[in-house]
């Protein structure tokens, strides 16, 4: 998420929704993922930032590359750092990595006005500024509260990740 530090509010509140079934890692490296696009853009002084990667067919393929390669990454990291968690499923991982696309697409869609959506069925924006971008962030920060408040008391009284 190197350029939204909102994006994680939702991802947490899904962990304590998910608990095992959400790996809240591959949700994060799909965030990662899904901003290397505007990054590229901006080194480049591109126009439109937000293009084929901010797109729902590009959250459908940056999401299964995350859930492909966010499986064994973070299975790996998990056991390096020695954190207990429970095993790490396929499951887990897909659902991190899409909610993680979906969720960054959509957020991304209500402030950045160079998206279009629904690429290649339909170009604009529809979702541009249905909410200020303040209460777009609040709301991520108040998702962020609830789920790390629900995710510490969960894992708390299992002891895993």
């Amino acid at each position: 998420m190197p350029f939204t530090p909102v994006h994680p509010g939702p991802g947490l509140l899904f962990k304590a929704i998910g608990g095992r079934h959400f790996s809240f890692m591959v949700f994060g490296g799909a965030q990662v993922l899904m901003d290397i696009e505007p990054l590229i853009g901006i080194v480049h002084g591109w126009e439109v930032l937000h293009g084929y990667t901010h797109t729902v067919p590009g959250a459908l393929l940056i999401g299964a590359i995350a859930g492909f390669i966010g499986r064994p990454v973070s299975s790996f990291v998990l056991k390096w750092r020695r954190i207990p968690h429970y095993p790490f499923t396929w499951l887990a991982s897909f659902l991190g990595a899409y909610v993680g696309t979906f969720s960054h697409v959509l957020l991304d869609a209500i402030m950045h006005a160079d998206m279009s959506l629904c690429w290649p069925i339909a170009s604009g924006n529809k979702l541009l500024g249905i909410v200020s971008i303040e209460a777009l962030h609040l709301a991520c920060a108040i998702a962020a509260v609830i789920g790390a408040i629900a995710c510490a008391v969960y894992f708390k009284t299992r002891g895993r990740a």
